[in-house]
């Protein structure tokens, strides 16, 4: 038996220092934590008797008999999915995403998660991580970049296409690095131009402010439209610049009703796509991608401690984080 150091969330909503039992399996691996991200899920788990934390990076420390894909010191992370079936269509398919009994943060496992001093993870949902990745970088990119890689990746997105992306923050600025990378004029909207220059060095080709508009000046419709933003946008300023047939994706968390006009969806023939993680191939290449790509995220780091957490939390609550916590281990 493993014991270790978690902080849970609470009914109150503070952070809570606890001690967490667990056995090391044939198939486990025990991974000694060294940074999590912070996303905006875990505000979502604040009020919860749960672990917090699905971001996590580290370095191996032990594996079970089974294990054969990494061994003790290695660099790995893991995100927010930590076990499926295996054996569903959805699993023999590569969507275990979508598997009916998929085990995802909040859900499952509840008693572990990357703000810990270790955890252990089914080996076949941890991810080796490239050396061209600083590991405070990594934490961040197990959830966030999962994300919005796997709208860019696998859906209909093309080098030829314009890709909107609403919003420069946790996961926007992310979006925009991988969007430019991958080939894609990168069409930037924001409130203010307060972030116009970062933007446009992370890769944006047109920068749109919005805060008082009426219309919206871009060079050209938009084919991909990514909402990454914790509010929904006026959808009357941003169904005009969709190109027919264009997809919206609204990726931040809400448990409200999702509303959005109903004839410009007919008369244009727009999608709204829906997307989670990314399945672990695509994960895998994402992480591949960045590390070629020198794609990484902007950071404050902060103690991973009960204070640094909810240091942290209290800067994301309040939207001045730029742009993805990390907390370190120590």
């Amino acid at each position: 038996m493993v014991e270790f150091t978690v902080f849970k969330g609470s009914k109150e909503g503070k952070i809570v220092k606890g001690r967490t039992v667990r056995e090391l399996g044939y198939n486990d691996v025990l991974i000694k934590v060294t940074h999590s991200g912070l996303c905006g899920t875990d505000e979502h788990y604040k009020h919860c008797d749960m672990v917090l934390g699905h971001e996590g990076s580290g370095v191996v420390e032990d594996t079970g008999a089974s294990v054969k894909n990494v061994r003790k010191g290695d660099v790995v992370g893991w995100g927010y999915q930590n076990n499926s079936c295996g054996h569903c269509k959805q699993c023999l398919t590569g969507h275990e995403t979508l598997c009916p009994e998929r085990q995802m943060y909040g859900y499952a496992n509840t008693d572990q998660g990357s703000f810990a001093s270790h955890a252990i993870w089914n080996e076949d949902f941890i991810y080796k991580v490239p050396s061209s990745i600083a590991p405070e970088h990594a934490a961040p990119l197990m959830c966030g970049g999962a994300t919005v890689f796997n709208v860019l990746h696998s859906f209909t997105v093309k080098p030829t296409h314009r890709v909107g992306i609403i919003g420069v923050g946790g996961l926007g600025h992310l979006a925009i690095q991988f969007a430019a990378k991958m080939g894609c004029q990168v069409i930037v909207f924001s409130q203010t131009d307060s972030k116009k220059a970062e933007a446009m060095s992370l890769g944006a080709t047109e920068f749109i402010t919005t805060k008082n508009e009426t219309s919206l000046p871009i060079s050209a419709a938009i084919d991909h439209l990514l909402v990454t933003t914790s509010q929904l946008p006026d959808w009357k300023l941003f169904l005009p610049v969709m190109a027919p047939g264009g997809v919206v994706y609204p990726l931040s968390v809400s448990s409200d009703d999702f509303q959005i006009p109903y004839m410009p969806i007919l008369a244009n023939e727009l999608k709204i796509q829906g997307s989670l993680v990314a399945a672990r191939q695509v994960h895998r290449e994402m992480l591949e991608f960045a590390g070629k790509h020198g794609i990484k995220p902007i950071v404050e780091m902060f103690p991973m401690t009960v204070e640094g957490i909810e240091e942290s939390m209290g800067r994301l609550a309040e939207g001045k984080m730029r742009y993805r916590g990390v907390l370190v281990a120590q």
